[in-house]
């Protein structure tokens, strides 16, 4: 039988319902059960490290967090990995991204400091974007972020871009930023291996964990490669065809308390976590 030691979730559209919530008081009681246990949870996103604190704020320091699509992770406030960028490379993205063949494209670049926005960007969508990125502030030149880590691109644009785009950014910047979806317009621009699966792997050699004993949750392209990884991978009953695919098991919808239903069938010893009959 094998033993869970980590329970890995996303969150929007995987941990959260549609409203952005979560059943607190359930998943309570299940942390209590999994620390008990000594089985780690793990928090992996594509948004802000300062965002997905706020959702736990009983326990942040006492969780990991694999932020930013895997480029910043943090194990109990302390951080274990900040990719970035090379700074030419910033750059030469931002040309791309700018030379018109993406209408209404919109975008904010992420670091370890703040998320930011050239000046003039669409006010309607910062406010949407506020709700991801706690720290976002405006710049007029990328020299403004000097200081600063860089490790993403968050895309904004019509899904009907999204294919042409995302083949533009493997020809053009082969091998130096890599394009991930995660549905719903969005496309992510990352270091090419700082994804969600790199995180959990360097939590794994921490905790002296394998990626057998990994449960882990996602709905979108970004969790593609940590659904493959671990052995216990479930898809979300409302994700798209191929990430159900990429998974070995189906659980019940974010609006379901999917993942909270599939933790306490694991703490229950029931479905695929049973022992096997002798």
């Amino acid at each position: 039988m094998t033993t869970v030691k980590m329970v890995a979730v996303d969150m929007d559209g995987t941990f959260l319902d549609d409203q952005k919530q979560y059943n607190r008081s359930r998943f309570l009681d299940c942390y209590q059960q999994l620390t008990a246990r000594e089985i780690k949870f793990v928090v992996a996103s594509g948004n802000q490290y300062y965002q997905l604190k706020s959702f736990f704020p009983q326990i942040a320091s006492d969780i990991a967090f694999v932020a930013e699509n895997g480029a910043w992770i943090i194990d109990r406030d302390e951080e274990l990995f900040c990719g970035a960028f090379d700074r030419h490379d910033v750059g030469a993205v931002i040309d791309t991204l700018q030379n018109g063949h993406y209408p209404g494209l919109r975008y904010l670049l992420c670091g370890r400091n703040s998320a930011y926005y050239f000046e003039g960007m669409e006010e309607t969508w910062l406010v949407k974007m506020r709700h991801y990125c706690h720290r976002l502030r405006p710049i007029r030149s990328l020299e403004e972020t000097q200081d600063d880590r860089l490790f993403k691109f968050a895309l904004n644009l019509s899904d009907d871009y999204i294919e042409p785009l995302m083949a533009d950014i493997e020809r053009l910047h082969q091998g130096k930023v890599a394009a991930t979806s995660s549905g719903h317009g969005s496309v992510d621009l990352i270091v090419p291996g700082n994804h969600k699966a790199h995180g959990l792997d360097l939590l794994a050699q921490r905790w002296g964990i394998g990626h057998h004993q990994v449960l882990a949750f996602g709905d979108g392209g970004n969790d593609l490669e940590m659904l493959k990884q671990s052995g216990f991978s479930f898809a979300m009953g409302n994700a798209p065809e191929r990430v159900k695919q990429a998974a070995r098991y189906l659980a019940p919808t974010n609006n379901q308390q999917g993942v909270l239903q599939v933790i306490e069938q694991m703490l229950a010893g029931e479905g695929p976590f049973a022992a096997p009959a002798d």
